[in-house]
């Protein structure tokens, strides 16, 4: 059986071709809606599930999903105000 680790991104150890395609790829600043191959992603994913492209955000999304498996709804999360959470993903 093959395991699959969530914990970080950066826990996965990529493959020389997965590593050739990241050298490859165009890059831009996804959250401003300006990375090419995220955008291919999103198109990919619409196409496949039937759906409308969206925002692929990985990053925010497992913060919000580690937060909501280690707190209540409607609970407080307390972080430092120089915290990445705090400053890029508090939805301001």
């Amino acid at each position: 059986m093959t395991t699959i680790d969530l914990r970080s991104d950066t826990v996965t150890k990529p493959t020389p071709e997965m590593r050739m395609a990241m050298f490859k790829a165009e890059v831009g600043d996804d959250g401003y809606g300006e990375d090419p191959t995220v955008k291919a992603l999103e198109e990919l994913a619409a196409q496949m599930t039937g759906k409308e492209p969206i925002i692929f955000t990985s990053g925010i999304q497992g913060n919000q999903i580690a937060v909501m498996v280690h707190a209540r709804r409607c609970s407080e999360v307390i972080c430092e105000a120089t915290a990445h959470m705090f400053g890029s993903e508090a939805g301001e």
